[in-house]
């Protein structure tokens, strides 16, 4: 899966999954991945798959994007397949609806259950639900954490650019690094519960499930903030990959 930010990589072998990150890679580095799957060489420096040490001659490249640019470089690999959003078998998809969004939605639905929202918590914070007929009921996109604090740094003159705090901060803060956390961590925690309050008045059994580079974060303040919410919220980091998978399987 192309994100924003790096390159998410899952390997089955068998039915066991692993999954690693990587930064985007630059077009000779790609071409030197793709020339050595071609000679059946897996370069474990770049793509550390545990228990592989050769890649067999007909390795399949499943490919998911949301950076063009990053998608044209593996496309010269002969057995590359890009998975786009009219092979994804969810009712009232729209057509700027982001891959990754509408992966991760089935993915979720298909092992969890329908109906379900899915929080994705990554460069950007996205809400993603379907109905118990498979059926897109709509979402919502914002800044995620690190954007907004990467933001604030960047875009103002006297604010610091800072990290997210380990633990839920002090709501009233008495300095400018703990006001700039508390500001952003409660209101985008708001935010979640409010969407999840709004989805189950709608779906009252419907599963929730969070994911994205930001999931522990988000999921600890939570776990402060609103128990009883957090309880009911299923973490679970590889719904594309599950969605990915479901969809290899069934074309």
């Amino acid at each position: 899966m192309i994100g924003n930010s790096r390159l998410h990589w899952a390997g089955f072998i068998g039915e066991t999954l692993q999954t690693w990150d990587t930064n985007h890679l630059p077009a000779a580095a790609i071409k030197e991945i793709i020339e050595s799957w071609s000679a059946g060489i897996w370069p474990q420096e770049i793509l550390p798959l545990k228990g592989t040490v050769s890649a067999p001659r007909d390795l399949r490249l499943y490919v998911a994007s949301v950076v063009p640019t990053q998608t044209e470089l593996w496309q010269t690999y002969p057995a590359v397949r890009i998975i786009t959003l009219d092979q994804i078998p969810l009712l009232g998809i729209y057509p700027t609806l982001g891959i990754d969004r509408a992966l991760a939605v089935w993915g979720a639905g298909k092992i969890w259950g329908w109906p379900v929202l899915v929080i994705d918590a990554g460069t950007a914070l996205t809400f993603t639900g379907a109905d118990g007929n498979h059926q897109l009921v709509g979402g919502a996109i914002l800044p995620g954490l690190g954007l907004q604090l990467k933001s604030l740094g960047q875009k103002t003159a006297a604010l610091p650019e800072i990290e997210l705090p380990a633990e839920i901060p002090q709501r009233f803060a008495l300095n400018t690094k703990e006001a700039i956390q508390s500001g952003i961590v409660y209101t985008v925690i708001a935010g979640v519960r409010d969407f999840i309050s709004a989805w189950w008045d709608s779906y009252p059994e419907s599963r929730i499930l969070l994911t994205g580079g930001d999931r522990t974060p988000i999921f600890t303040y939570l776990q402060a903030q609103a128990p009883e919410v957090a309880a009911l919220i299923t973490v679970e980091p590889n719904l594309i990959f599950w969605g990915m998978h479901s969809i290899v399987n069934i074309q």
